[in-house]
Order: structure tokens, then C-alpha cells, then sequence
């Protein structure tokens, strides 16, 4: 299960929780705006923790990419002493790091999306809060009303328990069609949210056998371009050579 679906299911637990309680209004609502501030929070560390691991993958990669350029200067330095092991052993570690740059941008991108996606919903549930705050306030503010008017009412008539019947019956019929409304604004959130893939396939042994074989036909490949640009260029620079003696008996 996700971190979202995590969060979402939570959310619906304490609203079905939420339906079944007869504790007094205000304490509830509290108690409900405590909970979506945690949800909140629950959803801050995880992209704390997802953009932590991106960075320290970026930082990897960097480390890698700075090796690869060491093992360019490697083989062409080996070609230069004409020592095609060492130039092979370089191109052979180049392009495995190659590799790992390529797996390390594929699980970059994929924490990146998971880090926007979590911040949609961070924006997203910044705002059902603000908005629950204010609604809060103002059910608890004509909660205290009622009471206060209801309590005035039983002093003057004498009939106050059968008002305060008729009041609870009212009060208790608005606060399930609020809820009832809330739960059907977080389900369908709920329906709206997809499952993220945190999880990278690494391939099977035939997968691994068929890139080893691939960056080997790559590896002869380069050196065999390399000793041939090598050597045009020693020859070149030997014809240049034979050349200076005559033109300095010409002149």
C-alpha cells in the first residue's frame, strides 16, 4: 500500500469513526481537525524522505559521470602506450558505469514524479484543513448559540426537556449530513488517487546476460576505433618527420 492510499484510508477510518461517536460537537470537531493535521504531517515526512533520496541518487550519479570521464583518459592514455588490456579493462568499467547512470536516472525520474505527487496532495490537503477550520469554528460557534438559547428557553418554559430532545434530534440530523458529505468528498478522492511504483525491476539473469554481451560488442567496437585513429596519426606524424630532412637540403 502507498503512502497516499496510507493517508486516504486513515482518513476514511476516523470519518466512519467520526459517524458512530455521541461525544459533545466541539470536542469532536477538534478531535477532527487534529487528525487531518497529522495527516498532514504524515504526508510532509514522505516527501522529506522521498526528496532526501533523490538527492543522494543525484549525488551518486555525479560521482559516477566524473568516473567515467577518468576512464576516457585511461584508455586513451593505454593506447597511446599501446596497451590494449588496459585500455579493454578501461572501456570495460566506462561503459558498466555507463549503466549505472542510466538505472540511476530511470529511479531519479521516478522519485521525482512521486515527490510531485506528493505535493499535490500536500496543497491539496492544506486547503480541506483551512477550509475544515473555518466550518469548525463556525459549527461550534452556532453550537454554543443553541445551547445557550436552549438553556434560556427551559428557564422561561419549563418544558426543557423536550426542547432539549428536539434540538439534539435536529443538531445530531445536520452533523450526519455534514459527515456524510465529507465522507463522500474523501472516497471520491480516494477513487481519484492512483498507486505509486517505488519499486524497480532489475531484470533476470538472461536480461543481465544480453546487456554484458552488448557494452563487450561496444568495448571491441571503440578500441578497435581508437588503435586505428592512433594509428593515423602516428603515421601521419612519421611521414612529417621523414619530410623535414629533404626540405632542409632544398633550401
Amino acid at each position: 500500500m502507498s503512502l497516499l492510499d496510507r493517508v486516504f484510508f486513515r482518513i476514511e477510518s476516523w470519518i466512519n469513526a467520526l459517524l458512530d461517536r455521541t461525544a459533545d460537537p466541539a470536542a469532536e470537531l477538534d478531535y477532527s481537525y487534529e487528525r487531518l493535521r497529522d495527516q498532514l504531517q504524515e504526508i510532509n515526512r514522505g516527501i522529506a524522505s522521498v526528496t532526501t533520496q533523490k538527492k543522494r541518487l543525484e549525488m551518486h550519479r555525479e560521482r559516477l559521470q566524473s568516473s567515467v570521464e577518468k576512464y576516457d583518459e585511461q584508455v586513451r592514455e593505454a593506447v597511446r602506450q599501446d596497451r590494449d588490456d588496459l585500455a579493454r579493462r578501461a572501456l570495460e568499467k566506462k561503459h558498466a558505469t555507463l549503466d549505472q547512470v542510466t538505472d540511476l536516472e530511470d529511479q531519479i525520474e521516478r522519485l521525482q514524479a512521486t515527490q510531485d505527487a506528493l505535493t499535490q496532495r500536500q496543497i491539496a490537503l492544506r486547503g480541506q484543513i483551512e477550509g475544515f477550520r473555518t466550518r469548525k469554528e463556525t459549527l461550534k460557534a452556532r453550537h454554543e448559540a443553541a445551547a445557550a438559547s436552549a438553556r434560556v428557553a427551559e428557564a422561561f418554559t419549563g418544558v426543557g426537556g423536550e426542547m432539549e430532545d428536539v434540538s439534539r434530534a435536529i443538531e445530531r440530523a445536520s452533523e450526519r449530513t455534514e459527515r456524510m458529505e465529507a465522507r463522500a468528498a474523501a472516497l471520491e478522492e480516494l477513487e481519484a488517487s492512483g498507486a505509486l511504483d517505488d519499486v524497480l525491476a532489475e531484470g533476470d539473469e538472461i536480461d543481465r546476460e544480453l546487456r554484458r554481451r552488448s557494452t563487450e560488442e561496444r568495448v571491441d567496437r571503440e578500441l578497435e576505433e581508437l588503435k586505428t585513429r592512433v594509428g593515423r596519426e602516428t603515421d601521419a606524424t612519421d611521414l612529417e618527420l621523414e619530410r623535414e630532412p629533404a626540405g632542409s637540403g632544398a633550401s
